[in-house]
């Protein structure tokens, strides 16, 4: 298992390097977040240990360059800022954990062990499908940079397909993926708002990216209908 330690301060980043050592996993150091994006580049990591107050670009700002650059590696952030508001913007701007200083070592490398169990996948904080741009956290959609106001059920629906760009989705997924067991009216729901969202997303701007696949269900273009 192999380490990034992101953190400016000497004294702990020594602390953190011989805690991950001494549970026999490989750590490196980068004392900025321009420094912790060529070494992931250059180097396969396991996980990254990520500070957020550094020198030149914070923390929030190195994790998002990380997942818009492609890199999926698990990121565990650090901060002394405990807010609530704090801690949205680190998950939400694709970190995978979250830990208030001054904190524990053995809870940290147990936490390290627990993300590193999981598949690294993509997940986006911002997902992008051709023209179309989706904001999870947001909860704003735009197509050739133009915002659409949609509801919370149309905004559901289409953050599944451009989750999964190109593959042919049953009414069934997709009731699974947006409604829950105590709706009732589940005959036609699927349609009505496919239909929704091709008259917000598609019919103004004169393109077609939501297909029908007739006998199983619906599919998004892989290049969002540009």
């Amino acid at each position: 298992m192999r380490v990034l330690i992101v953190e400016d301060k000497v004294k702990l980043a020594g602390q953190l390097w011989r805690a991950l050592r001494g549970e026999g996993m490989a750590a490196d150091v980068a004392v900025k977040g321009e420094d912790a994006l060529w070494m992931a580049a250059a180097t396969k990591y396991d996980a990254v240990v990520l500070d957020v107050m550094l020198p030149g670009i914070d923390g929030f700002e190195t994790v998002r360059r990380l997942r818009a650059h492609g890199q999926w590696v698990p990121v565990l952030m650090l901060t002394a800022l405990g807010t609530v508001d704090d801690r949205v913007a680190g998950l939400d701007g694709g970190a995978d954990d979250y830990m208030t200083k001054p904190f524990e070592l053995r809870e940290l490398t147990a936490r390290l062990r627990a993300l590193v169990r999981r598949d690294p996948v993509e997940r986006p904080a911002i997902v992008d499908v051709g023209t179309l741009r989706l904001d999870p956290a947001g909860r704003k959609v735009w197509r050739d940079g133009q915002q659409i106001e949609l509801a919370d059920k149309p905004f559901a629906l289409l953050e599944t397909f451009m989750r999964q760009p190109g593959v042919t989705l049953s009414r069934f997924e997709l009731l699974e993926s947006v409604w829950d067991n105590a709706y009732e009216n589940r005959s036609n729901v699927v349609d009505q708002h496919v239909r929704v969202l091709r008259d917000r997303i598609d019919r103004p701007f004169r393109v077609k990216s939501i297909e029908t696949v007739r006998g199983r269900g619906y599919r998004l273009r892989e290049d969002g209908g540009r």
